[in-house]
């Protein structure tokens, strides 16, 4: 029986990971810990034996990191170390994998404290930090010892700060979502082109299950038709996006989609409107935006936005004989709603607060009241 021993139990920290949840893009970072906590080994190995060039044949043969359970609170894998019971296994070998994770830890606590990153890791391996942590959202953190008083917590700035630590990386990749058009694909090549919404033009790979979206999106390139990518971005030093590493998903969008139109909206400048209209407020458009895609139902008309002069966003809807418009003002988050019955001139005004999910529940009956030709 493989003997198992507890190794480390980092404690995920974000919204998304509240009732023990992990999503499962972010497991794939646990198999590429263990890549490099191996690595790392070996490298603490060479670095007690200086007269050698590589680690002893078999040196992690039969030792495993492996998941041995979830604990308590917010999402805590818990990871263990799983020994073979061997006699070729040398038997310091275990205690060169605790070494590698002191030295991850260490790393990691450098970046968040703006230490000198390489005298825990040298150049050649903080490389692996862009495969771990890819994942992370604003907010969120993977804390590597939650139960120090320096945590070691890996967020995105922080892994910025070890993947760029080696002057050996010119380059480093994200996850990304993108929406824009696609106005060239080459099948003899197996890539595409998407012209992102306010960004660059950029290179992607092209899957075979992605190839008939591909195929529709550019045919309909000129009426306007637009697509949105998930994927993995490849960026430069200066955080500039310059290419498409992998395409994982990639789908069609609504004319009306909601996002797609908002983010065309950041482009304006003030003096938009003949010279006068304010500009609208970037945060404020990211806000709209995620309480659209969480409280808006899938299966209701969607909007037309237009921008107001007074750098707010006005959504209107036509339902049958009902005209409807939600005024939103970006800074205070509330929304002016006014619908009107055109053959009646029966009218219904409401002041919401859009911060409130009671306020979403509210519109959604009466758009759909007003579609089915209620009053």
């Amino acid at each position: 029986m493989n003997q198992i021993t507890e190794f480390l139990a980092p404690r995920m920290v974000g919204q998304r990971f509240d009732g023990h949840s992990i999503p499962l893009e972010l497991l794939k970072d646990l198999a590429v810990l263990e890549e490099m906590i191996v690595e790392v080994a070996k490298w603490c190995y060479l670095l007690d034996h200086p007269n050698r060039k590589r680690s002893p044949k078999g040196f992690t043969d039969g030792i495993a990191l492996v998941l041995s359970g979830i604990g308590d609170g917010s999402a805590v894998p818990q990871l263990s170390l799983s020994i073979e019971p061997s006699q070729l296994i040398p038997p310091e070998a275990a205690t060169y994998f605790e070494r590698a994770r002191d030295h991850l830890i260490g790393a990691i606590n450098a970046a968040e404290y703006d230490e000198p990153i390489g005298t825990h890791l040298p150049e050649a391996l903080l490389s692996y930090f862009d495969r771990i942590g890819r994942g992370l959202r604003d907010g969120e953190a993977i804390e590597f010892s939650p139960l120090a008083t320096r945590k070691a917590r890996l967020t995105k700035a922080t892994r910025r700060k070890l993947v760029l630590a080696s002057s050996q990386v010119q380059e480093l990749t994200e996850e990304v979502t993108l929406r824009g058009s696609i106005p060239e694909a080459d099948q003899g090549k197996m890539t595409f082109q998407i012209q992102v919404i306010n960004g660059p033009l950029l290179a992607a790979p092209l899957a075979s299950q992605h190839q008939q979206t591909v195929v529709e999106a550019f045919r309909g390139y000129k009426q306007g038709l637009r697509v949105m990518l998930q994927g993995i971005g490849l960026y430069n030093r200066n955080e500039r996006l310059q290419s498409l590493e992998t395409v994982e998903h990639l789908s069609l969008l609504d004319a009306n989609d909601v996002a797609a139109r908002l983010e065309e909206l950041k482009s304006l400048r003030d003096g938009w409107l003949d010279g006068k209209g304010i500009a609208l407020d970037k945060d404020g458009l990211e806000w709209l935006t995620k309480l659209f895609q969480y409280n808006y139902a899938d299966e209701l008309p969607l909007p037309y936005l237009y921008p107001t002069a007074e750098g707010g966003v006005q959504a209107e809807w036509s339902l049958g004989d009902w005209e409807i418009t939600l005024e939103v003002d970006l800074s205070s988050h509330q929304g002016e709603w006014h619908a009107l019955e055109m053959t009646t001139e029966a009218e219904k005004v409401e002041t919401l607060d859009l911060n409130e999910i009671q306020s979403w529940q509210w519109l959604t009956t009466e758009i759909e009241s007003c579609r089915a030709g209620g009053a």
